[in-house]
């Protein structure tokens, strides 16, 4: 069974039989006997090993998830929130029984938390451009900022050029340049709810003086680690005892309804500069100018190059072992099932 959820508050808040949750997407698959109607796929390399590993009582088995569903994304929680946190996850679930009504006990199921991941597109698009223009009183010419990058979709972890161009006509002097990038994300599923978090900003001292010009590209890097403390950061759906990183940006493609998408994840490059009179008492009579840039993050494509068996080491992992209270527990609620 794979079930694609969007969860909207933690599992403590359940009361009464109901549940923050609403399934997106089930899609349920019977492996043993095999159905008749089945598609027969070729086995992957890793289901080759298990197959090897494990012997004659493994089964493989694909499933193929339905087109335009939404990818993983994980709320990030606070440092005292407990239990699954919000967001849109996958699971796989895999049990014993002769009837899908039945009340599957744990012991007869195995869980099993996927990520679904959009990666960017082959051919990304030409690089956003912005320009702004500024009047000041008592100069006769204006300020002209422009700002942009070469290319439409950059990736998670490595350096996003920003080029910024500055004509400064004016009788003013830009002492800073500030770069900033949101990352706005957009809860459509069960309301209108949308929160703007900074995850990157840095100051570049660059004065510019009176009528005089400026072209410089500036490097940026947002990373999760500088901001894992912040709550309700989107990320790219976390799983237990793994890594992860910002949420990549969405992509709505044709065809493809938002509300169903549970959580859009989008991101703003902001270029600002300190247009100030100079002298001891400028910077009280400072003026803000700035413009913006979208940016698309996201994970480059991964090679086609087939993986050979001998790149895949499959680890074996045991229980955590249980106390002996909980050790003696367990044994006799087997002896009773048995009996």
């Amino acid at each position: 069974m794979l079930t694609c959820a969007f969860r909207y508050g933690r599992d403590d808040l359940d009361v009464i039989g109901l549940t923050f949750r609403k399934d997106l997407y089930v899609q349920v698959q019977q492996v043993i006997p095999a159905e008749p109607t089945s598609p027969q796929r070729p086995l992957t390399v890793l289901q080759e090993r298990l197959l090897h590993k494990l012997g004659d009582n493994a089964y493989p088995f694909t499933l193929q998830m339905a087109v335009n569903l939404p990818c993983s994304v994980t709320l990030q929680p606070g440092p005292e929130d407990t239990g699954k946190a919000c967001g849109v996850d996958y699971e796989v679930k895999s049990f014993c029984a002769d009837n899908l009504e039945d009340n599957i006990p744990k012991r007869d199921s195995v869980r099993l938390v996927i990520r679904k991941v959009q990666f960017a597109p082959p051919e990304p698009g030409p690089g956003p451009w912005a320009q702004t223009t500024r009047r000041f009183l008592l100069s006769s010419q204006p300020l002209q900022l422009q700002a942009w990058m070469e290319t439409e979709v950059h990736y998670h972890g490595r350096p996003i050029s920003v080029n910024v161009s500055i004509n400064n006509c004016t009788n003013k002097v830009i002492k800073k340049i500030k770069i900033s990038v949101d990352q706005i994300t957009d809860v459509v599923l069960y309301s209108l709810d949308k929160y703007t978090k900074t995850v990157f900003m840095q100051e570049f001292t660059e004065t510019i003086a009176a009528n005089s010009s400026i072209s410089k590209s500036f490097a940026v890097t947002p990373l999760l680690d500088a901001n894992s403390q912040k709550q309700g950061l989107a990320l790219d759906g976390k799983l237990k005892h793994g890594d992860t990183n910002l949420a990549s940006s969405t992509i709505v493609r044709p065809g493809m309804t938002k509300e169903l998408l549970g959580i859009l994840v989008s991101y703003k490059v902001r270029v600002n500069l300190m247009a100030s009179s100079g002298g001891i008492l400028g910077d009280l009579t400072a003026s803000d100018v700035g413009v913006e840039l979208p940016l698309i993050l996201m994970h480059p494509k991964p090679s086609h190059e087939a993986a050979s068996s001998e790149d895949i080491i499959i680890e074996e992992f045991t229980r955590q072992e249980l106390g002996a209270e909980e050790t003696q527990e367990a044994l006799a609620a087997e002896g009773d099932e048995g009996s």
